[in-house]
């Protein structure tokens, strides 16, 4: 699916359609340019799963985890935001105790995915996000059958 968006503010509309159709346990994992709108669009996925404050990038502590009490779309839902442009080597995933945590029915939003290839679970969807004239181009990408529920609920629900 391909999707053209025209501001941070439709990034972030999108991330809360996100929100509606992803079930937890799910893998999101987010690729593209320093400044395409990945922390946008996880903002997003955060202000659609109820959650109210500042949504902060983890750049400088890789995850940012997220507890969702009772939101509107789940009840008791933990997401957690990964961003590895800082990481050095895969297998500090591994200090960080992500195995423990992988063992939950959470929400995973990873950015810079490649950096932690092999100690990442399986993404369940892929969204490519490149500069575009007008905005940015999304191009979204199921990987898995959860995955194609996602994309089949956003496309029977277009916001």
């Amino acid at each position: 699916m391909e999707i053209d968006l025209d501001s941070p503010e439709a990034q972030q509309a999108f991330g809360v359609q996100l929100a509606s159709a992803m079930q937890p346990p799910c893998v999101l994992y987010l690729e593209g340019d320093l400044g395409t709108g990945k922390t946008t669009l996880t903002r997003g996925i955060l202000r659609g799963l109820g959650h109210v404050g500042a949504a902060r990038s983890p750049t400088y502590t890789l995850i940012e985890p997220y507890t969702l009490i009772e939101s509107d779309a789940l009840a008791d839902v933990s997401l957690y935001h990964l961003d590895l442009y800082r990481l050095g080597d895969p297998e500090e995933l591994e200090y960080l105790g992500l195995r423990d945590l992988m063992t939950q029915d959470a929400l995973w939003v990873v950015e810079w995915p490649e950096r932690g290839a092999g100690f990442l679970p399986k993404a369940d969807l892929l969204i490519q996000i490149n500069y575009h004239t007008a905005g940015r181009h999304l191009n979204v990408i199921a990987r898995t059958g959860r995955g194609e529920a996602v994309l089949s609920w956003i496309r029977d629900h277009p916001s």
